[in-house]
């Protein structure tokens, strides 16, 4: 058996206080549908947490229009630090979360008009494809574009995550990294200058190296929820760019890590190895969130970005009567319907 990715399982959200950055997520970006909602301790990445297990509290929510999730999480043994400087495309780790959207002019006006931080006019990217930015209450930056794959047919201004924004140091060797252990190995546009359609977003005067690349045909159970994404990578021309974790634990505020679900652990591990990119944390066999459970392992991109795999294994579908998809009898590989898809957002609504 090789590895299959499904595509991005949720990007993980580091915020001072879950419930209320839940309730913004639904408003404003349609995450509606929670997956899991846990108090547990984070005891297996000690050496992104000070050597030392955290209690955190953590919730995954989707947006059933299509795309990946958003796992918001929450330290509760400590209070979640902020970055100490503004953080700048090119910045070592995850910049902006691309938020797909099937009218951006539409989204646009409705997000201003609902009072969200909308910090960029509508401008063209490098694509032709117009988008913009917004912050959310914690300061983190999300592009909303145009894309037209979804899901459900839900009237919503936009779907849900679909790529990153990631700032490097070193692009041939980012490219190298994204494209052949996470498949983003078509080129969509290399470019290097200065840009007009990051006009508001901090830095945007400065030069950068952009490159964005998009991947294979995805498989598996979750592909027709997680849908296509594209990786953004920055590398900053004129500076030197900063750790955007520096002195900071994974957890506290931001962009934490970028999850991507995947069948076949045991082939990825060996990839990943072969291509000097270890596990640097690995649950071995099965993590049990109560109301999920996997395996789950970590590696780092060239700068230390974390990048996370999980195989899941089961999800509640109606949890008071005990109802789960176990997926290691159901199958992995095979989509799952849109009949599926209708039920859990029915029974999953926040």
């Amino acid at each position: 058996m090789t590895k299959i990715i499904s595509g991005i399982q949720q990007l993980g959200i580091g915020v001072s206080d879950t419930y209320v950055a839940r309730d913004w997520y639904k408003k404003h970006l349609g995450y509606d549908v929670v997956i899991f909602d846990e108090a547990a301790e984070a005891n297996l990445m000690l050496q992104y947490t000070d050597g030392k297990p955290q209690s955190r509290h953590a919730i995954l929510a989707y947006n059933m229009k299509g795309g990946g999730g958003f796992e918001v999480w929450q330290y509760t043994n400590r209070t979640p630090i902020a970055p100490s400087f503004e953080i700048q495309p090119g910045d070592l780790g995850i910049f902006a979360c691309k938020i797909k959207s099937p009218n951006v002019k539409k989204a646009y006006s409705e997000l201003k008009g609902s009072g969200v931080n909308v910090i960029s006019k509508i401008g063209n990217s490098p694509e032709g494809k117009p988008h913009f930015f917004i912050k959310d209450p914690y300061n983190n930056i999300f592009e909303i574009e145009e894309k037209n794959d979804w899901l459900l047919n839900q009237d919503k201004v936009t779907g849900g995550n679909s790529g990153v924004i990631i700032g490097v140091s070193d692009m041939e060797k980012s490219i190298k990294f994204y494209s052949s252990i996470l498949g983003y190995k078509t080129v969509v546009y290399d470019v290097e200058n200065t840009f007009d359609d990051l006009l508001g977003v901090p830095g945007y005067k400065e030069k950068y190296r952009r490159v964005l690349l998009k991947h294979e045909t995805r498989s598996g159970a979750f592909s027709p929820l997680l849908g296509t994404s594209t990786i953004e990578l920055f590398q900053a021309m004129d500076r030197k760019p900063r750790k955007i974790y520096e002195n900071r634990l994974w957890g506290d505020l931001g962009y934490i890590h970028l999850c991507f679900d995947i069948i076949g652990m045991d082939y990825l591990k060996d990839e990943c190895e072969k291509a000097g990119h270890p596990f640097t944390v690995d649950s071995a066999n099965s993590f049990d969130m109560g109301e999920a459970a996997g395996h789950f392992s970590y590696v780092e991109d060239p700068d230390g970005t974390l990048i996370e795999f999980v195989e899941t294994h089961k999800i509640p579908i109606i949890k008071p009567i005990g109802w789960y998809l176990n997926l290691k009898r159901r199958g992995q590989e095979k989509p799952l319907s849109k009949m599926f898809f209708k039920l859990l957002n029915a029974t999953r609504k926040i």
